[in-house]
């Protein structure tokens, strides 16, 4: 059984915005998000500490992406605003029973199975 699961992804216009969660089937500690489009490899996106009081964004989405958490939900947010056709990927959340922020993705430990994010022009 899948330790975290995304959802909340879909098709939307350009300028936009979507709201992914990654819930976790207990406690999650440090969460990463990661996308990966078709011919390209797996790219950091955000990331959060396991007290929340840090994050860490790609250079290409700082400013208009925002990861949050909620624990009482053991859910991490990806909430993406101003959304460009070049962020159309397949999302994925990750986990890892440590405390910091972790870009790499062999930092993590328990993926899901990613969710498909598209933005038209």
């Amino acid at each position: 059984q899948a330790r975290v699961a995304e959802s909340g992804g879909g098709l939307v216009q350009a300028g936009g915005s979507l709201r992914l969660s990654c819930v976790g089937s207990g406690r999650i500690y440090a969460v990463g998000w990661f996308r990966q489009a078709p011919q390209k490899e797996r790219e950091f996106v955000a990331a959060i500490s396991w007290s929340g009081g840090s994050t860490e964004y790609a250079r290409s989405v700082k400013g208009r992406f925002t990861i949050s958490r909620d624990d009482v939900a053991n859910t991490v947010y990806l909430q993406m605003n101003s959304l460009k056709p070049e962020d159309t990927a397949v999302y994925y959340c990750a986990e890892v029973d440590a405390s910091y922020t972790y870009t790499r993705p062999d930092d993590y430990d328990y993926w899901g199975q990613g969710t498909q994010v598209t933005v038209s022009s």
